[in-house]
């Protein structure tokens, strides 16, 4: 497999950087990752963590969690450490990041999806391998060491987990009602049920198709569901053109008859608004998105369910998970404020407001936690096991980002499903193999 494009830009970053990412808090820059020097004795460790939200304008009751976690840090650690958020929105955080770690202004904490898109911070070495602090004890909060097998590469771990969610199917409870709908187990029925959403004046889906992620999630499952094996394709026992990703992607345009007109157009937050504004029937998104949706509208709850993808026996699931950089002159602030994220106030935080699962073996109170955690977990229950989203389960981001653009490009129609295909393995011929 070739290298990676960015893998390679970020080695030659790091080889040419020997920016510090701590200083003291007189010097430190609002929302930069780096000082000239480490903090003299008695100063404050200065420290920046970067996010994918407005901590200072969301609504998300996760975002809300993370940015409690920041204001404990600042005050329990007053005087001796301090951490400055660096914010900006999920279509421009990867970007964005990037840019600082190019620059040599390395965030000293970030948040970082688990797999090939950590391999890219991992292999140029810009994250921090994590084993020496977790030894502490540390490691033994948590509920196995399961939930660090994405952020482990060479048998060290990278990363870690903050919670753990499951993509699922959203739907109004009402509408469904009005409109005749039974909630789909099969393919056959999630189309009679958009039918007759349709038919009663609903639309049935919103997603963002803008949003490439979004629709790779959907394409994902209908992979799945065509019995796609991304293992025997990297490998060259496999191939994209066996037929499979070709029924998934017609499967996928016509299901797009079902999406809200402007889905091209509208970015993952203004799909997700459609849902909980109740101009949409079903938001196929996953159950990071109880926060948002029950954030911005806690009377819509007690009429939001939850399904499973139909005609799928596993369920994608994904952990928002955090990084620490290798040049961070201040790893003992980094861990304090890592260790902060999964102690037992987060960690309770995430599952009786945020919705999201617990990693560690902290109790909390199923009863006021928010209803649709319960049908989040009755899914996973009946799952027959997990696999991660397409685009993160391919050999590089590269070869993700290339599925997403295809899926994009069958659903605007300017592609055929089976050019797709073809698209896929010749990528994966001269990429991956």
């Amino acid at each position: 497999m070739k290298r990676k494009i960015l893998a390679t830009l970020l080695s030659v970053a790091m080889a040419t950087s020997l920016l510090a990412g701590c200083g003291s808090k007189a010097d430190a820059p609002a929302a930069s990752g780096s000082g000239d020097a480490p903090a003299a004795e008695g100063e404050v460790q200065e420290i920046t963590w970067m996010f994918w939200d407005d901590l200072n304008a969301t609504e998300d009751l996760i975002s809300k969690g993370y940015a409690d976690v920041i204001d404990r840090f600042n005050t329990e650690y007053e005087g001796q450490y301090h951490v400055t958020p660096i914010t900006t929105n999920l279509e421009e955080y990867y970007p964005k990041l990037n840019a600082l770690v190019a620059s040599g202004d390395v965030p000293d904490v970030f948040i970082v999806s688990p797999g090939p898109n950590l391999t890219d911070y991992v292999e140029p070495g810009v994250a921090a391998p994590l084993d020496d602090y977790l030894a502490d004890g540390w490691k033994d909060t948590f509920t196995s060491d399961a939930v660090f097998s994405q952020q482990t590469y060479d048998g060290k771990i990278y990363a870690v987990p903050l919670n753990i969610a499951a993509a699922c199917c959203f739907y109004n409870t009402e509408m469904f009602e009005a409109a005749g709908a039974k909630v789909p187990t099969n393919w056959s029925e999630m189309l009679d049920a958009c039918e007759k959403l349709q038919a009663a004046g609903y639309t049935p889906i919103t997603i963002s198709a803008g949003t490439a992620w979004c629709l790779s999630m959907v394409a994902g499952y209908l992979c799945e569901s065509k019995g796609v094996d991304l293992a025997a394709i990297a490998d060259g026992s496999g191939t994209w053109e066996d037929g499979k990703l070709e029924a998934a992607a017609t499967d996928l345009v016509e299901l797009s008859k079902y999406f809200q007109e402007t889905a091209a157009g509208d970015t993952n937050d203004v799909a997700t608004a459609n849902f909980y504004n109740e101009e949409a029937a079903i938001l196929i998104q996953g159950s990071w998105a109880i926060g948002q949706i029950n954030g911005e509208n806690p009377d819509f709850e007690s009429k939001c369910g939850v399904f499973q993808f139909p005609g799928v026996e596993r369920v994608i699931a994904k952990s928002d998970s955090l990084a620490m950089s290798s040049t961070t002159e201040c790893p003992e602030a980094c861990i304090a404020l890592m260790k902060m994220f999964t102690d037992d106030t987060a960690q309770k935080y995430t599952a009786e407001v945020g919705g999201k699962i617990p990693v560690t073996k902290v109790e909390y109170d199923a009863n006021v936690a928010p209803a649709q955690l319960a049908y989040v977990m009755d899914v996973f229950s009946g799952a027959k096991g997990t696999f991660g989203f397409y685009n993160e389960s391919m050999p590089s981001t590269e070869a993700g980002a290339h599925f997403d653009d295809d899926m994009v490009a069958v659903y605007l129609g300017d592609m055929t499903p089976a050019e797709a295909a073809s698209d896929m393995e010749a990528f994966y011929a001269e990429n991956c193999r």
